[in-house]
């Protein structure tokens, strides 16, 4: 009896070994939204400008200013720090440049067309002080060449 009690029981540690290795890894799975208004801070979005004509990439991992006639400069993203209706991104660029990007989750107009933008962004670029607007990187592209347009993402962030 002792026998058969104990080829089960090594038949069921061994069952439990193999039913381990067979589970795949876990997969990272996508952050969770971090929402600011209708921007999710988690997804590429772009902030822009004009007077002087200006732009910021953000994604998850970087930071890209580009200007026109200005040396593009770039840096880590370091997380945005969120509080109520605002986020704030701060880091120094590969130039030496303290950035400051705030953004909030307040309708804006970037004054030269009828797009209405969900965040009105605000950067501090050295002593420069540049104002203007933001969307996720899908809104924009799904709204692009729309006069008039409220500019929010129409289809689901895919994970």
């Amino acid at each position: 009896m002792r026998l058969i009690l104990s080829a089960f029981a090594t038949l069921a540690l061994l069952s439990a070994c193999s039913a381990a290795e067979e589970t795949p890894p876990p997969v990272d799975a996508p952050p969770a939204p971090m929402m600011l208004g209708e921007l999710d801070l988690n997804q590429p979005f772009h902030a822009l400008g004009t007077e002087p004509f200006w732009g910021i990439q953000v994604t998850r991992e970087n930071i890209v200013y580009e200007g026109v006639d200005r040396a593009q400069q770039r840096t880590r993203n370091p997380g945005a720090v969120i509080q109520g209706t605002t986020a704030t991104y701060t880091a120094t660029t590969d130039k030496g440049n303290a950035l400051e990007i705030t953004l909030t989750a307040t309708d804006c107009s970037d004054g030269m067309s009828d797009r209405v933008y969900p965040v009105t962004a605000r950067v501090r670029l050295g002593e420069e002080t540049l104002l203007g607007c933001a969307a996720s990187v899908m809104a924009l592209s799904e709204h692009e060449g729309q006069e008039g347009a409220r500019i929010v993402e129409t289809k689901p962030v895919q994970p």
